[in-house]
């Protein structure tokens, strides 16, 4: 389903107002066709189509740490050497992926 939000930022009320949804692809193709931004977010099973570990699933990190100690500021401060590490790894390792056709 398509669902598109009407919002102006000089008028913070306008924000409230919303389109119905919509199952029109046709217009959802040409809106994405010609849109200069599009911003995806997808979970974790899309990276893992293509090889790439979730973080809660089968050997995720978050079986062996907890998102506090390598995802967050505070994780940061308290040992900057394995948030880098953290990080690097995960660079690393998408950089051998090809996206996969989901």
């Amino acid at each position: 389903m398509l669902r598109t939000a009407l919002v102006t930022l000089r008028h913070p009320a306008a924000m409230a107002v919303r389109s119905q949804p919509s199952s029109d692809m046709a217009a959802f193709r040409e809106k994405l066709r010609t849109s200069k931004h599009v911003a995806v977010l997808s979970g974790a099973g899309v990276s893992a189509e293509s090889g790439i570990p979730t973080f809660r699933g089968s050997g995720g990190f978050w079986r062996t740490y907890q998102a506090q100690d390598l995802a967050t500021p505070g994780a940061f401060a308290r040992d900057p050497s394995l948030v880098w590490e953290f990080y690097h790894y995960r660079r690393e390792l998408v950089l051998t992926k090809e996206p996969n056709k989901v």
